[in-house]
Protein backbone atom coordinates (compact mmCIF):
# COMPACT_ATOMS: atom_id res chain seq x y z
CA UNK A 1 0.00 0.00 0.00
CA UNK A 2 1.62 3.33 -0.92
CA UNK A 3 1.23 6.13 1.41
CA UNK A 4 2.46 9.04 -0.04
CA UNK A 5 0.00 10.15 -3.11
CA UNK A 6 1.23 10.46 -6.95
CA UNK A 7 0.77 13.17 -8.94
CA UNK A 8 1.63 13.05 -12.54
CA UNK A 9 3.01 16.56 -13.77
CA UNK A 10 2.08 16.56 -17.33
CA UNK A 11 4.46 19.04 -19.68
CA UNK A 12 4.57 19.03 -23.41
CA UNK A 13 5.70 22.74 -24.51
CA UNK A 14 7.84 25.48 -23.42
CA UNK A 15 5.07 27.11 -21.51
CA UNK A 16 4.14 24.30 -19.44
CA UNK A 17 6.96 23.58 -18.77
CA UNK A 18 7.81 27.06 -17.06
CA UNK A 19 4.19 27.47 -15.98
CA UNK A 20 4.44 23.93 -14.16
CA UNK A 21 7.89 24.19 -12.60
CA UNK A 22 6.79 26.12 -9.51
CA UNK A 23 3.41 23.50 -9.38
CA UNK A 24 6.31 20.59 -9.38
CA UNK A 25 8.75 22.24 -6.41
CA UNK A 26 5.49 23.31 -4.55
CA UNK A 27 4.27 19.43 -4.83
CA UNK A 28 7.64 18.48 -3.20
CA UNK A 29 7.24 20.56 -0.43
CA UNK A 30 4.08 19.29 1.29
CA UNK A 31 5.30 15.68 0.44
CA UNK A 32 2.84 14.85 -2.15
CA UNK A 33 5.33 13.09 -5.16
CA UNK A 34 6.03 14.61 -8.49
CA UNK A 35 6.30 12.14 -11.43
CA UNK A 36 7.50 14.48 -14.42
CA UNK A 37 5.27 13.25 -17.80
CA UNK A 38 6.51 15.06 -21.38
CA UNK A 39 4.75 14.69 -24.58
CA UNK A 40 7.36 15.38 -26.69
CA UNK A 41 4.94 18.34 -28.38
CA UNK A 42 7.98 20.54 -28.59
CA UNK A 43 10.51 18.13 -28.91
CA UNK A 44 13.17 20.47 -30.43
CA UNK A 45 16.00 21.11 -27.88
CA UNK A 46 16.01 24.98 -27.75
CA UNK A 47 12.30 24.57 -27.09
CA UNK A 48 12.18 22.26 -24.45
CA UNK A 49 15.31 20.38 -22.83
CA UNK A 50 17.23 23.80 -22.36
CA UNK A 51 14.39 24.93 -20.04
CA UNK A 52 14.75 22.26 -18.24
CA UNK A 53 17.62 22.96 -16.97
CA UNK A 54 17.82 26.72 -16.50
CA UNK A 55 14.26 26.24 -14.28
CA UNK A 56 16.40 23.39 -12.55
CA UNK A 57 13.88 20.91 -13.12
CA UNK A 58 15.08 17.05 -13.32
CA UNK A 59 14.89 15.05 -16.38
CA UNK A 60 11.14 13.88 -17.34
CA UNK A 61 10.66 10.36 -15.15
CA UNK A 62 8.78 9.77 -19.02
CA UNK A 63 9.16 11.20 -22.42
CA UNK A 64 6.63 9.75 -25.00
CA UNK A 65 7.61 11.32 -28.17
CA UNK A 66 4.35 12.25 -29.81
CA UNK A 67 6.59 14.69 -31.68
CA UNK A 68 4.70 16.95 -34.88
CA UNK A 69 1.74 15.64 -36.89
CA UNK A 70 -1.79 17.09 -38.26
CA UNK A 71 -3.80 18.17 -34.54
CA UNK A 72 -6.04 15.72 -34.42
CA UNK A 73 -3.00 12.77 -34.95
CA UNK A 74 -1.16 14.42 -32.62
CA UNK A 75 -3.90 14.66 -30.16
CA UNK A 76 -4.77 11.02 -30.95
CA UNK A 77 -1.51 9.64 -30.40
CA UNK A 78 -0.67 11.34 -27.28
CA UNK A 79 -3.74 10.19 -25.38
CA UNK A 80 -2.44 7.08 -26.49
CA UNK A 81 0.74 7.41 -24.80
CA UNK A 82 -0.96 8.99 -21.64
CA UNK A 83 -3.53 6.36 -20.80
CA UNK A 84 -0.69 3.91 -21.04
CA UNK A 85 1.66 5.66 -19.30
CA UNK A 86 -0.69 6.48 -16.47
CA UNK A 87 -1.05 2.74 -16.05
CA UNK A 88 1.97 2.19 -13.83
CA UNK A 89 2.91 3.70 -11.85
CA UNK A 90 -0.70 5.10 -11.87
CA UNK A 91 -1.43 8.73 -10.46
CA UNK A 92 -3.60 9.32 -7.35
CA UNK A 93 -4.02 12.87 -9.85
CA UNK A 94 -2.92 14.27 -13.29
CA UNK A 95 -2.06 17.97 -13.40
CA UNK A 96 -1.79 19.61 -16.84
CA UNK A 97 -1.61 23.04 -17.43
CA UNK A 98 -2.87 25.72 -20.31
CA UNK A 99 -4.49 24.60 -23.61
CA UNK A 100 -2.27 22.67 -25.50
CA UNK A 101 -3.06 18.95 -27.63
CA UNK A 102 -0.78 17.59 -24.63
CA UNK A 103 -3.07 19.37 -22.56
CA UNK A 104 -6.23 17.73 -23.68
CA UNK A 105 -4.61 14.34 -24.31
CA UNK A 106 -3.75 13.83 -20.87
CA UNK A 107 -6.88 14.66 -19.34
CA UNK A 108 -8.62 12.51 -21.76
CA UNK A 109 -5.70 9.66 -21.55
CA UNK A 110 -6.53 9.91 -17.32
CA UNK A 111 -10.32 10.10 -17.56
CA UNK A 112 -10.18 6.65 -19.32
CA UNK A 113 -8.18 5.19 -16.48
CA UNK A 114 -10.57 7.21 -14.02
CA UNK A 115 -7.88 9.05 -12.31
CA UNK A 116 -8.62 12.50 -11.45
CA UNK A 117 -7.81 15.35 -13.44
CA UNK A 118 -6.55 18.98 -12.24
CA UNK A 119 -6.91 22.04 -14.24
CA UNK A 120 -3.97 24.70 -13.92
CA UNK A 121 -5.02 28.12 -15.62
CA UNK A 122 -8.14 27.05 -16.20
CA UNK A 123 -11.24 28.99 -16.95
CA UNK A 124 -9.50 31.54 -19.79
CA UNK A 125 -11.96 31.88 -22.42
CA UNK A 126 -11.15 33.98 -25.98
CA UNK A 127 -14.30 32.88 -27.50
CA UNK A 128 -12.63 32.63 -30.33
CA UNK A 129 -13.38 29.11 -32.25
CA UNK A 130 -10.98 29.44 -34.90
CA UNK A 131 -8.35 28.97 -32.14
CA UNK A 132 -7.50 24.86 -31.21
CA UNK A 133 -6.27 26.06 -27.57
CA UNK A 134 -10.27 27.08 -27.70
CA UNK A 135 -11.53 24.12 -27.69
CA UNK A 136 -8.56 22.36 -25.69
CA UNK A 137 -9.14 24.07 -22.74
CA UNK A 138 -12.99 24.21 -22.63
CA UNK A 139 -12.50 20.29 -23.20
CA UNK A 140 -10.43 20.14 -20.72
CA UNK A 141 -12.33 22.37 -18.04
CA UNK A 142 -15.00 20.18 -18.58
CA UNK A 143 -13.14 16.95 -17.54
CA UNK A 144 -11.70 17.95 -14.95
CA UNK A 145 -11.90 17.04 -11.23
CA UNK A 146 -9.94 19.98 -9.53
CA UNK A 147 -10.25 23.48 -11.80
CA UNK A 148 -7.18 26.30 -10.72
CA UNK A 149 -8.67 29.40 -11.62
CA UNK A 150 -6.04 32.28 -11.56
CA UNK A 151 -8.50 34.90 -11.51
CA UNK A 152 -12.05 35.58 -9.91
CA UNK A 153 -13.04 36.51 -14.11
CA UNK A 154 -11.85 33.13 -14.73
CA UNK A 155 -14.08 31.65 -11.43
CA UNK A 156 -16.82 33.29 -12.52
CA UNK A 157 -16.77 31.68 -16.19
CA UNK A 158 -16.06 28.16 -14.90
CA UNK A 159 -19.37 28.52 -12.77
CA UNK A 160 -21.16 30.30 -15.90
CA UNK A 161 -20.33 27.08 -17.39
CA UNK A 162 -21.63 24.46 -14.83
CA UNK A 163 -18.28 22.83 -14.70
CA UNK A 164 -18.44 19.20 -12.87
CA UNK A 165 -14.95 19.97 -10.94
CA UNK A 166 -14.48 21.78 -7.60
CA UNK A 167 -13.30 25.65 -8.68
CA UNK A 168 -10.40 27.18 -6.72
CA UNK A 169 -8.82 30.78 -7.37
CA UNK A 170 -4.97 30.32 -6.71
CA UNK A 171 -3.64 33.19 -8.90
CA UNK A 172 -1.39 32.05 -12.11
CA UNK A 173 1.90 30.18 -11.79
CA UNK A 174 3.48 32.37 -14.46
CA UNK A 175 4.04 35.41 -11.94
CA UNK A 176 5.96 32.47 -9.53
CA UNK A 177 8.08 31.59 -12.05
CA UNK A 178 8.89 35.09 -13.24
CA UNK A 179 9.72 35.86 -9.61
CA UNK A 180 11.67 33.10 -9.17
CA UNK A 181 13.88 32.91 -12.19
CA UNK A 182 14.15 36.85 -13.17
CA UNK A 183 17.40 37.55 -10.34
CA UNK A 184 19.23 34.62 -11.85
CA UNK A 185 18.20 35.35 -15.44
CA UNK A 186 19.91 39.10 -14.78
CA UNK A 187 23.25 37.99 -13.13
CA UNK A 188 23.88 36.58 -16.95
CA UNK A 189 22.03 38.61 -19.33
CA UNK A 190 24.06 37.78 -22.21
CA UNK A 191 21.70 37.78 -25.00
CA UNK A 192 21.38 41.29 -24.64
CA UNK A 193 24.93 41.50 -26.60
CA UNK A 194 23.08 40.31 -29.54
CA UNK A 195 20.37 43.29 -29.84
CA UNK A 196 22.09 46.41 -31.07
CA UNK A 197 19.61 49.03 -29.36
CA UNK A 198 19.32 50.01 -26.13
CA UNK A 199 15.16 50.76 -26.62
CA UNK A 200 13.58 47.95 -28.69
CA UNK A 201 10.29 46.17 -29.67
CA UNK A 202 10.71 42.39 -28.09
CA UNK A 203 8.30 40.36 -30.72
CA UNK A 204 7.46 36.70 -29.98
CA UNK A 205 4.73 34.99 -32.89
CA UNK A 206 4.24 31.28 -32.63
CA UNK A 207 0.12 31.24 -33.16
CA UNK A 208 -1.39 29.43 -36.62
CA UNK A 209 -3.33 32.07 -37.22
CA UNK A 210 -0.73 34.73 -37.62
CA UNK A 211 1.95 32.60 -39.41
CA UNK A 212 0.12 29.84 -40.52
CA UNK A 213 -1.91 32.24 -42.79
CA UNK A 214 0.57 33.98 -45.99
CA UNK A 215 -1.77 37.22 -45.93
CA UNK A 216 -1.92 37.64 -41.96
CA UNK A 217 2.23 37.17 -41.83
CA UNK A 218 2.87 39.43 -44.66
CA UNK A 219 0.80 42.44 -42.22
CA UNK A 220 3.47 40.60 -39.33
CA UNK A 221 6.85 41.06 -41.55
CA UNK A 222 5.27 44.82 -42.57
CA UNK A 223 5.03 45.84 -38.80
CA UNK A 224 8.30 44.27 -38.22
CA UNK A 225 9.89 46.37 -41.17
CA UNK A 226 8.18 49.38 -40.23
CA UNK A 227 7.99 49.84 -36.92
CA UNK A 228 8.68 53.02 -35.48
CA UNK A 229 10.71 51.02 -32.74
CA UNK A 230 13.57 48.32 -33.37
CA UNK A 231 12.29 44.97 -33.15
CA UNK A 232 13.76 41.80 -31.50
CA UNK A 233 12.56 38.65 -33.00
CA UNK A 234 13.57 35.46 -31.19
CA UNK A 235 12.09 32.96 -34.13
CA UNK A 236 10.26 30.18 -33.07
CA UNK A 237 11.01 27.12 -35.22
CA UNK A 238 7.35 27.30 -36.89
CA UNK A 239 7.31 30.52 -37.50
CA UNK A 240 10.76 30.13 -39.22
CA UNK A 241 9.79 27.34 -41.45
CA UNK A 242 6.81 29.79 -42.86
CA UNK A 243 8.35 33.05 -43.16
CA UNK A 244 11.09 30.89 -45.45
CA UNK A 245 8.03 28.87 -47.15
CA UNK A 246 6.62 32.21 -48.33
CA UNK A 247 10.01 33.84 -49.41
CA UNK A 248 9.38 36.74 -46.22
CA UNK A 249 12.60 35.68 -44.16
CA UNK A 250 15.19 37.53 -46.22
CA UNK A 251 13.06 40.71 -45.97
CA UNK A 252 13.26 40.84 -42.20
CA UNK A 253 17.50 39.61 -42.81
CA UNK A 254 18.19 42.64 -45.12
CA UNK A 255 16.16 45.16 -43.06
CA UNK A 256 18.08 47.57 -40.25
CA UNK A 257 15.06 47.70 -38.56
CA UNK A 258 14.89 43.96 -37.18
CA UNK A 259 17.03 42.02 -35.53
CA UNK A 260 16.64 37.92 -35.83
CA UNK A 261 17.74 36.08 -33.22
CA UNK A 262 17.37 32.31 -32.24
CA UNK A 263 14.54 30.89 -30.05
CA UNK A 264 15.44 32.07 -26.64
CA UNK A 265 15.77 30.30 -23.79
CA UNK A 266 13.23 31.26 -20.84
CA UNK A 267 16.01 32.90 -18.96
CA UNK A 268 17.16 34.97 -22.34
CA UNK A 269 13.48 35.32 -22.83
CA UNK A 270 13.01 37.01 -19.05
CA UNK A 271 15.99 39.16 -19.88
CA UNK A 272 14.80 40.47 -23.09
CA UNK A 273 11.36 41.18 -22.09
CA UNK A 274 13.09 43.31 -18.92
CA UNK A 275 14.85 45.57 -21.39
CA UNK A 276 12.23 46.06 -24.12
CA UNK A 277 10.53 49.22 -24.12
CA UNK A 278 7.36 47.54 -25.11
CA UNK A 279 6.40 44.16 -26.35
CA UNK A 280 4.83 42.89 -29.53
CA UNK A 281 3.30 39.75 -29.26
CA UNK A 282 0.22 36.49 -29.80
CA UNK A 283 1.24 34.84 -27.16
CA UNK A 284 -0.88 34.26 -24.08
CA UNK A 285 1.48 33.91 -21.43
CA UNK A 286 4.38 36.72 -22.08
CA UNK A 287 0.85 38.69 -21.79
CA UNK A 288 0.99 37.38 -18.11
CA UNK A 289 4.49 37.79 -17.89
CA UNK A 290 4.61 41.28 -18.79
CA UNK A 291 2.17 41.88 -15.94
CA UNK A 292 4.50 40.18 -13.13
CA UNK A 293 5.11 42.91 -10.42
CA UNK A 294 9.07 42.44 -11.17
CA UNK A 295 8.14 42.98 -14.93
CA UNK A 296 5.46 45.66 -15.79
CA UNK A 297 5.70 46.22 -19.58
CA UNK A 298 3.03 47.79 -21.79
CA UNK A 299 2.40 44.48 -24.71
CA UNK A 300 -0.12 45.14 -27.96
CA UNK A 301 -1.69 41.57 -28.62
CA UNK A 302 -1.67 41.07 -32.27
CA UNK A 303 -4.51 38.98 -32.38
CA UNK A 304 -8.31 39.62 -33.23
CA UNK A 305 -9.21 38.41 -29.43
CA UNK A 306 -7.48 37.44 -25.88
CA UNK A 307 -8.36 34.70 -23.15
CA UNK A 308 -6.45 37.44 -20.51
CA UNK A 309 -9.04 40.14 -20.50
CA UNK A 310 -7.94 41.11 -17.08
CA UNK A 311 -4.14 41.90 -18.31
CA UNK A 312 -6.14 44.63 -20.38
CA UNK A 313 -8.34 45.65 -18.05
CA UNK A 314 -5.22 46.12 -15.74
CA UNK A 315 -3.40 48.46 -18.57
CA UNK A 316 -0.65 46.21 -19.88
CA UNK A 317 -1.74 44.80 -22.63
CA UNK A 318 -3.59 46.12 -25.76
CA UNK A 319 -5.66 44.12 -28.09
CA UNK A 320 -4.93 45.75 -31.55
CA UNK A 321 -5.65 42.95 -34.45
CA UNK A 322 -3.58 41.99 -37.27
CA UNK A 323 -3.87 44.97 -39.81
CA UNK A 324 -0.66 46.29 -40.16
CA UNK A 325 -1.65 49.57 -40.67
CA UNK A 326 -3.72 49.96 -37.47
CA UNK A 327 -0.89 48.22 -35.13
CA UNK A 328 1.88 50.72 -36.88
CA UNK A 329 -0.80 53.52 -35.94
CA UNK A 330 -0.54 51.97 -32.13
CA UNK A 331 3.02 51.84 -31.82
CA UNK A 332 3.69 55.66 -33.28
CA UNK A 333 1.26 56.83 -30.79
CA UNK A 334 2.83 54.80 -27.81
CA UNK A 335 6.40 56.04 -28.87
CA UNK A 336 5.38 59.32 -28.88
CA UNK A 337 3.75 59.05 -25.22
CA UNK A 338 5.37 55.70 -23.59
CA UNK A 339 3.52 56.95 -20.39
CA UNK A 340 0.95 54.39 -19.08
CA UNK A 341 -0.45 53.95 -16.02
CA UNK A 342 -0.68 49.93 -14.37
CA UNK A 343 -3.07 48.54 -11.74
CA UNK A 344 -1.64 45.70 -9.63
CA UNK A 345 -1.03 42.39 -11.01
CA UNK A 346 -4.15 40.81 -11.91
CA UNK A 347 -2.73 36.98 -11.89
CA UNK A 348 -1.47 36.98 -7.93
CA UNK A 349 1.37 37.80 -5.70
CA UNK A 350 3.31 34.85 -6.64
CA UNK A 351 2.17 32.11 -4.88
CA UNK A 352 0.10 30.14 -6.98
CA UNK A 353 2.19 26.84 -7.02
CA UNK A 354 1.89 26.78 -3.32
CA UNK A 355 -1.72 26.95 -3.36
CA UNK A 356 -2.34 24.30 -5.86
CA UNK A 357 -0.04 22.21 -3.94
CA UNK A 358 -1.68 22.60 -0.61
CA UNK A 359 -5.38 22.16 -2.16
CA UNK A 360 -4.31 18.78 -3.60
CA UNK A 361 -2.92 17.92 -0.15
CA UNK A 362 -6.33 18.19 1.20
CA UNK A 363 -8.50 17.50 -1.31
CA UNK A 364 -6.01 14.00 -2.49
Amino acid sequence: MRLLMLVSVVVGTRPEIIKMAPVYFALKKTKLIPRLVHSGQHYDYRMSKVFFEELELPEPDAFLSVGSGPPGQQTGEAIVKFEKDFGDPRPDCVLVEGDTNTVLAGAIGAMKRHIKVGHVEAGLRSYDLRMPEELNRRLTDHASNYLFAPTEDSVKILKSEGVWGKVFKTGNTVIDATMLYLPKALKSPKVMWDVPWSNYALVTLHRAENVDNPETLEHMVKILLESPIPTVLPLHPRTDLRLREYSLKDRLERSGNVKLLPPAGYLDMLVLMKNAKVIITDSGGIQEEASSPVMKKRVFVVRKSTERPEAVKAGYCKVVGTNSKLVLRELKKFEENPKVSFKPCPYGKGDAGARIAQILKKEL
